[in-house]
């Protein structure tokens, strides 16, 4: 049976939905705009972004527990050791690189999307794996 630490899944999950929100508002949100060509009005509510924040809380939730039950796995394995924060930090480094990054890349070679939004973005997400990779084995 899997072990899951559903509160390192909520935890590592709020974080994510925190970083992003630093990403996309304080720390960069005016290149994110420029990159994604969003132009505000000046007539944005905020209680406009309430479901689209609650489904991104929601598939942060569902990020946060695919990774906990890979790591369940993977940190039992006598190839990997014990779970430690950096390992976890690591694991989310090959797994935003080899499902996030390959993924994603397909909008930018078939699509054509802007492909400096595109590193953007994939920047914002290595850092959010990462983190999440590293609450989530530390725990």
């Amino acid at each position: 049976m899997l072990s899951i630490n559903l509160v390192s899944v909520l935890v590592s999950a709020a974080v994510a939905f925190i970083l992003g929100f630093l990403f996309h508002g304080p720390i960069s949100g005016k290149l994110w705009m420029k990159l994604a060509d969003i132009h505000p009005t000046g007539n944005e509510k905020f209680s406009d972004m309430y479901g689209k924040m609650f489904w991104n809380f929601v598939v942060n939730v569902i990020t946060a527990l695919v990774m906990a039950m890979i790591f369940s796995l993977v940190f039992t394995s006598s190839l990997m050791g014990p779970a430690t924060w950096f390992r976890g930090a690591i694991m989310g480094v090959w797994i935003w690189l080899g499902f996030l990054v390959t993924s994603s890349s397909i909008d930018v070679i078939w699509m054509g999307r802007n492909w400096k939004l595109w590193l953007f973005e994939a920047g914002c997400s290595l850092v959010v794996m990462a983190a999440m990779g590293a609450i989530l084995a530390g725990w």
